[in-house]
């Protein structure tokens, strides 16, 4: 009888002590992922765990990408992205990684190159279910999962999808979730590219830099969210090499974004900027008007703009801006 009693005890700390852990894990699915043909790396991240984003993924433009969970240490991300940086592939900087580390058993990362070579790894104390995938452009894994058909369906959708590396993420992102993601639940979401020059005015390379910290939805949060990243990503593009003196070569970039927002007054405006520049006036005079009809306060900017100063003659202009 007492044997009995002993060892139901033991199996109740051990359930215990697995519930605690499984708390403590970041339970996480994730897929890094480059595109060498436009220069772009990337993650995307999801979890039922608090802000996913802040921990997991890493990037650098023209070195690669970094996710790293389980009980993340992160400093696999900037030493696996520094690694790489000095010249090391992705499986010799998860090695020397996993070789350094004081509990690997325990971590989950996957590492790809900016020329997509790819590494992931999967520590067998993980809990279960716990693997990953990697081929050519990209490595997806992930640990107390539905089952393995959430990184063979995230693999699938990567290689299939067609669009922007951060479509291609996304829908990896979403394939997962449908085959039962976080076998916890869903809590947090993140979707972060990187591109020289790709960030705000060309001085950093984080073109794309999205997060849903907590939300019932986490997935259709993010989707729109990132339809709005994209959008400014492209109208980024476009406005630095209308500072740079290149307001045609800008014009490109500013149509692919009123793609994604045909309707956001704030592009819109930048939009006739940028036509105004490149010596397109009637064009200017549509989009100028169609911004202030979306938003009528960006008659006051418009009044005193100096970008819009060769318009003050114009009397299509002094009938939108009065």
């Amino acid at each position: 009888m007492k044997t009995k009693i002993i060892i139901f005890m033991a199996f109740v700390l051990t359930m215990f002590i697995n519930q605690i852990n499984a708390q403590n894990e970041i339970a996480t699915f994730s897929i890094v992922a480059a595109d060498p043909h436009t220069g772009e790396c990337g993650v995307a991240v999801a979890s039922r765990f608090f802000a996913v984003g802040s921990v997991v993924p890493w990037a650098k433009a023209g070195v690669g990408a970094v996710a790293t969970q389980s009980f993340a240490n992160t400093s696999f991300g900037w030493l696996g992205l520094e690694y790489m940086e000095k010249g090391m592939s992705p499986e010799e900087a998860g090695k020397k990684l996993i070789t350094e580390d004081d509990a690997p058993k325990g971590r989950q990362f996957g590492i790809v190159s900016a020329d997509g070579k790819s590494y992931t790894y999967t520590g067998e104390d993980c809990i279960s279910w716990a693997g990953g995938r990697n081929g050519i452009n990209y490595a997806v894994q992930g640990n107390i999962l539905a089952g393995e058909d959430v990184v063979i369906a995230m693999e699938k959708a990567f290689l299939e999808t067609k669009g922007t590396l951060a479509d291609r993420l996304y829908a990896a992102l979403a394939a997962g979730d449908s085959k039962g993601g976080d076998s916890r639940g869903k809590q947090s979401t993140a979707l972060l590219v990187v591109k020289e020059g790709g960030g705000y005015g060309g001085y950093n390379d984080r073109a794309i830099d999205v997060r849903v910290d907590d939300h019932p939805e986490p997935f259709k949060e993010l989707g729109r969210i990132l339809n709005i990243g994209q959008m400014h990503y492209y109208w980024n593009q476009g406005w630095t090499l209308f500072s740079n003196n290149k307001p045609k070569e800008a014009i490109s970039h500013m149509d692919r974004a009123v793609n994604y927002a045909p309707n956001y007054p704030e592009l819109i405006y930048d939009f006739a900027v940028i036509k105004l520049a490149a010596g397109d006036d009637k064009g200017a005079i549509q989009s100028l008007k169609k911004a202030v009809e979306l938003n009528p306060k960006l008659k006051t900017q418009a009044k005193v703009d100096k970008d819009l100063e060769v318009l003050k003659d114009n009397d299509e202009y002094k009938k939108i801006v009065n």
